[in-house]
């Protein structure tokens, strides 16, 4: 099934998004920050998010694994 349908796969998606731009804007900052708008722009957004909120991403990160690894 696509990720679009199911909504756990579409959380997956969304969590994994965030933790890649925000590791992509630590490496590379230069990468994301040139394309703060537009379809691009959402990078970059989604690396902010992972930066300002990431205690809360890195706790989603786990419930996810946890979820994925034991109750499916």
């Amino acid at each position: 099934m696509s990720a679009i349908f199911n909504f756990q796969s579409l959380l997956t998606v969304i969590l994994l998004l965030i933790c890649t731009c925000a590791y992509i804007r630590a490496l590379a900052p230069s990468l994301i920050d040139k394309n703060k708008t537009g379809l691009l722009g959402i990078f970059w957004k989604c690396a902010r998010i992972g930066e300002r909120k990431s205690p809360w991403v890195a706790c989603c990160c786990v419930v996810m694994a946890f979820s994925i690894l034991f109750l499916q």
